[in-house]
């Protein structure tokens, strides 16, 4: 009986995390008009808990031609939102001028450009039962 509890247990867990496996989705995120090939686009993946904090899953990636493709795997169904930035002297940061403006281009899910940071309001989307396809312009 002692043994038998801790393997009912470890059966339990290992089934729930097959479970939660099986439902995860990719989220596929190209940049598709970067305008060198100099440097990395950085990408994050933000909940509206922590959007522009620390993200869910961050990824960094090189520059063919002016596109970038990162995949966001294991994703759980629900709403999200991508920020991205060309990352163009490779210091891993958006460097900004003095007075605050970007000096690296940057870009978010649903490609709602206002003179501002971006907002999950605007940036947000759902994911749903399938894999997800996202393009995203600076």
């Amino acid at each position: 009986m002692k043994f038998l509890i801790p393997i009912l247990v470890a059966t339990m867990l290992s089934t729930t995390n097959l479970l939660v496996a099986q439902n995860t989705k990719t989220i596929t995120v190209t940049v598709v008009n970067a305008t060198s090939d100099t440097g990395k686009i950085g990408y994050a993946l933000y909940t509206k808990d922590n959007f522009m904090g620390e993200p869910i899953q961050g990824k960094r990636e090189k520059i063919v031609n002016g596109k970038s493709t990162v995949v966001f795997e294991n994703v759980v169904p629900g709403v999200y939102a991508v920020v991205c930035y060309h990352d163009k002297n490779n210091n891993k940061k958006m460097d900004f001028s003095d007075n605050g403006m970007p000096l690296e281009d940057y870009g978010a899910s649903n490609n709602v450009m206002a003179f501002a940071p971006p907002s999950f309001k605007n940036a947000k989307f759902m994911l749903k039962d399938k894999d997800l396809k996202l393009e995203i312009k600076f």
